[in-house]
């Protein structure tokens, strides 16, 4: 089950990297580019803001927003993930249903570069990632 518990700070992102070197800085690359394309603007970040998290072999692309009762808690709340299957040289994509749990992402379950996956996400072609 998924944990949806708060996060100390505002940090977009943490790493406890598995996922070898080179791999993980085409990631960071892929997804700051993200970042800067999606995340809304300045003034409203401390309401609403888009992170990322690399976890092992996975890398989870985040919404950030306080809870909302209590705004001092800050929580993350997974939107699409991605692992990458080291054996098959290629990463298999996630996304999240209103169950918590994560579930290929049927239209286009493996992609072979962190920027394909990005552009996935982002286009969003099945409203699956952002609704």
């Amino acid at each position: 089950m998924l944990n949806l518990s708060p996060v100390a700070g505002n940090d977009k992102k943490e790493s406890k990297m598995s996922i070898d070197v080179l791999l993980t800085l085409d990631a960071i690359e892929a997804l700051e580019n993200f970042l800067t394309r999606k995340r809304p603007p300045k003034h409203i970040r401390h309401e609403l803001d888009i992170g990322y998290k690399i976890e092992n072999q996975s890398i989870f692309i985040l919404e950030i927003r306080p809870q909302w009762n209590n705004r001092a808690v800050i929580r993350e709340y997974p939107v699409a993930k991605t692992t990458f299957v080291k054996t098959q040289n290629h990463w298999k994509i996630f996304w999240m249903r209103s169950d918590l749990n994560w579930y290929r992402y049927a239209p286009k379950s493996t992609v072979k570069t962190i920027k394909e996956f990005v552009r996935i996400v982002e286009e969003d072609k099945y409203h699956c990632f952002w609704g």
